[in-house]
């Protein structure tokens, strides 16, 4: 007799393996996404000569002077100076360059926000915005590190692409194709490690959501680090008979409109897990094209109207209620709504 099919789909054996345990992510391979950007810039650089790689003193923090070593005439060091650096990277990308600027996802979407929207999205210049300490994950930094707001400030601007991975691979993966995006494109890292979710046969595309588990009672579209703690909630909501689908939305603008619709027709709920404010960010993207084509009842797990306070990075997203079991109960309320 044969086994039933997996409902997971490109998602390491190890992780599911131990999705229902108490501590899931104990004993798995994790790494911090901006350690992976760092990797795959020095990957795209050798490829692509027309790749250059400014940093606003974060090369340390993110391990990009591995780049600067290999290619000192294609690295430039800004200091403590965001505005600067965005403006010189709109220049560079005038001259055909393809500059990824470095920094904090606090100070490039806030400190830089005039350079980043009239400089570069305005005339839509050819600059990749690569920005570490995204959402709450840099919890020990505190608040004045915490760019727990980018995703809705990047959102917002026009001719934006804006990229959140969620595990090394997916970060990988995101580089390369942003190298061949034509635009401004702003990707946003966790500080802390993340648990390797994915195995390499992830089908990474911009503007296209994974289904990275199957279900058809209600569905969690995650982003960031929350998708690996909405792949827990759903393996343990398993366990009271609800069939959880995931959906990791790898970019949030342009938003996979037509994966979401087919998810909220098929399932009829919908929670949304984002690590940013609940305003302006994943949540508000989905409740905007529910609302205009297929209303339905939705929960959203997300920073409330708060600063966070530091903390070490797994007890702050606990506090601040962007773990698995705050995930599984707006599941259990969405559900329920649904009827």
């Amino acid at each position: 007799m044969n086994a039933p099919a997996s409902p997971y789909h490109h998602v390491r054996p190890e992780i599911i393996e131990r999705l229902a345990q108490d501590d899931p992510f104990a004993d798995v391979p994790k790494q911090p996404t901006r350690y992976a950007y760092a990797e795959a810039i020095l990957e795209v650089g050798e490829q692509n000569e027309d790749v250059v790689l400014l940093d606003a003193d974060v090369a340390k923090s993110i391990k990009t002077w591995n780049f600067g070593e290999k290619y000192p005439e294609r690295w430039f060091n800004f200091g403590v100076a965001e505005q600067n650096m965005m403006a010189a990277a709109a220049g560079m990308a005038t001259t055909g360059l393809i500059p990824f600027a470095s920094t904090y996802a606090v100070f490039a979407s806030l400190r830089a926000l005039d350079q980043v929207r009239n400089s570069i999205h305005y005339p839509r210049l050819n600059v990749k915005i690569a920005a570490s300490h995204g959402g709450i994950t840099p919890g020990p930094d505190g608040v004045t590190h915490q760019g727990q707001e980018d995703l809705s400030i990047m959102r917002a601007i026009a001719n934006s692409t804006v990229i959140v991975p969620s595990d090394s691979v997916t970060t990988k993966k995101a580089i390369w194709a942003m190298v061949d995006w034509d635009g401004p494109v702003y990707i946003s890292f966790t500080r802390d490690p993340v648990p390797l979710l994915y195995t390499e046969d992830y089908p990474y595309e911009i503007g296209k959501a994974v289904v990275v588990r199957d279900g058809s009672d209600v569905t969690i579209v995650a982003l960031r680090d929350l998708v690996a703690h909405a792949l827990v909630a759903a393996e343990r909501l398993a366990g009271e008979g609800l069939s959880v689908r995931v959906i990791d939305c790898h970019t949030l603008k342009p938003l996979d409109e037509d994966t979401i619709l087919q998810a909220a027709g098929d399932t009829g709920a919908i929670v949304t897990a984002e690590n940013n404010v609940i305003f302006g960010g994943l949540g508000s993207a989905v409740a905007e094209i529910l609302v205009e084509n297929l209303p339905i009842p939705m929960e959203r797990i997300g920073v409330r109207d708060t600063f966070a306070e530091s903390g070490p990075y797994l007890e702050i997203i606990e506090k601040y209620g962007l773990t698995a079991p705050h995930i599984a109960d707006a599941v259990r309320k969405v559900v329920v709504r649904k009827g």
